[in-house]
């Protein structure tokens, strides 16, 4: 029987652009849900804040479905930012990278629920201050696919190379995400940062990063296939 899936919004965005997501991936027979954020959830974690507030809403969502499942361990999909905060939620190393946060309940151990985590254009490393101390505790943590019971898939987009002058915007996105900006990736995210070590590693032709009209993305409906064919 498939297992349930938890889907994981992207920086910044709600549930609703993964409908048609969660729609799809229904039609094999499993439980989809996404994690129900909105914009304004995301507003605690700017500046590179912490993202606890997400990682607490994570943790409830995973709950809730397992109750309906009756304890079953579930898929993770994290897109974008989800992918890599995901991997916090997993661990069992306190997330107290904020001093906000050494008074909270901050480790989840989400290993003990996950039979495979699938990460969309996760940028899992990062030059960018503002969000380098969050990335910086994940892959000194749990570096790579850290936890051997647990299946991390990483899907790329190869979409758009990054150009100085042609391809500006993507040129300093890749450029703050790992140092170099003429690479290839998603538009948002360059290959080499949405690998992980020892997981499986996925490139998608023509994919880019985010969903806008007529533009492949890693939700499409012909990507999906791609790498939903992974989840346990």
């Amino acid at each position: 029987m498939a297992l349930p899936t938890v889907i994981i919004p992207g920086y910044l965005a709600g549930a609703a652009p993964y409908r048609s997501l969660e729609a799809q991936l229904r039609q094999t027979g499993r439980t989809v849900v996404t994690v129900p954020l909105t914009r304004r959830d995301w507003l605690p974690t700017l500046g590179g804040r912490s993202v606890q507030p997400i990682l607490a809403a994570i943790a409830q969502t995973v709950q809730q479905v397992q109750a309906e499942a009756k304890g079953e361990p579930i898929n993770l999909i994290g897109h974008s930012a989800g992918g890599w905060i995901a991997r916090i939620y997993l661990g069992d190393v306190p997330y107290q990278v904020h001093a906000a946060d050494r008074d909270r309940d901050n480790c989840w151990q989400g290993h003990r629920h996950v039979h495979t985590l699938i990460t969309l254009g996760t940028p899992h490393t990062s030059q960018e201050r503002w969000t380098r101390q969050n990335l910086d505790f994940v892959n000194q943590t749990y570096p790579g696919a850290f936890y051997p019971q647990v299946k991390y898939v990483c899907a790329a987009g190869k979409a758009v190379y990054g150009q100085r002058w042609r391809t500006w915007f993507t040129y300093n996105s890749y450029q703050l995400t790992c140092g170099q900006g003429d690479l290839w990736g998603d538009g948002i995210t360059p290959i080499a940062a949405a690998h992980l070590d020892d997981a499986h590693n996925l490139l998608l032709a023509g994919v880019y990063h985010s969903p806008k009209p007529g533009v492949l993305w890693y939700g499409s409906p012909t990507v999906v296939p791609q790498w939903a064919k992974y989840l346990a």
